[in-house]
């Protein structure tokens, strides 16, 4: 079987106890597989072509999983770290036996949308510098921003490291010490954002990524909650990165 594993490793893996605690339920008789109950926790299964069901519930198993997370400050978009607190770390049990992954990073004081996903083929869609898929962010800089900033960046800065950027749109919300903005990329290159203020001789004092491609930041997400995209903003993200 393709992706078959061990039913009492699955099971575990979607939050109903420890494996010990799994086998001990499947001696009552209340786990079935395509109707039949199933009392060996050491058996295969497919979970993609087995109906298997936990005291009536049916797992809803899915091959890839998509996750539009609101990322809290102080932490990395990573999968695992000796040290610090990743994207993975936050995501709810139930998701933990699908591989998840960043599709794309933050910053670690960068708040906003990150997509989690173990759909290799649409991660490497969005992070492919050949699509140019736009990130826009909100942010506040300390310092006065101008429309000579914004003429600047619609025409390319030129990064500590002598990188021109693409056009990039600035749109200036609030002028002041402290100037509040939206900034739309085609690009990701490392704290690009950050470097762009400071080519023209400010700095990013807080920063958001709302929003990735056709899909927005869902506002109603806490600080490191997350849900699964919904089959429309599934297809924004595929109709324009296929």
């Amino acid at each position: 079987m393709k992706n078959s594993q061990r039913l009492d490793k699955l099971l575990s893996n979607f939050g109903y106890g420890t494996r010990s605690e799994i086998r001990n339920l499947m001696k009552d008789g209340t786990v079935k597989v395509d109707g039949n109950i199933v009392k060996d926790a050491s058996m295969h299964v497919d979970p993609l072509s087995s109906t298997i069901e936990l005291r009536g519930r049916i797992l809803n198993y899915r091959e890839f999983i998509y996750l539009m997370m609101n990322k809290p400050a102080g932490v990395i978009s990573a999968t695992t770290d000796k040290k610090l607190k990743t994207a993975v770390d936050l995501l709810p049990e139930e998701f933990s036996c699908f591989d998840l992954f960043p599709a794309g990073r933050l910053d670690i004081d960068t708040e906003g949308m990150l997509l989690l996903t173990n759909d290799g083929q649409l991660a490497h869609n969005l992070l492919s510098p050949k699509k140019h898929v736009s990130k826009r962010y909100h942010a506040i800089i300390d310092g006065m921003v101008t429309e000579a900033d914004a003429k600047a960046f619609r025409e390319g800065v030129m990064l500590d490291d002598g990188y021109v950027t693409m056009p990039a749109n600035l749109e200036i919300i609030k002028s002041g010490q402290h100037s509040e903005i939206e900034l739309e990329l085609h690009e990701g290159k490392f704290h690009q954002v950050k470097r762009m203020f400071e080519a023209v001789g400010k700095k990013v004092i807080y920063l958001k990524r709302i929003r990735m491609g056709g899909l927005k930041l869902d506002e109603s997400l806490e600080p490191g909650a997350c849900r699964e995209l919904t089959p429309e903003e599934l297809e924004l993200l595929k109709q324009r990165n296929t």
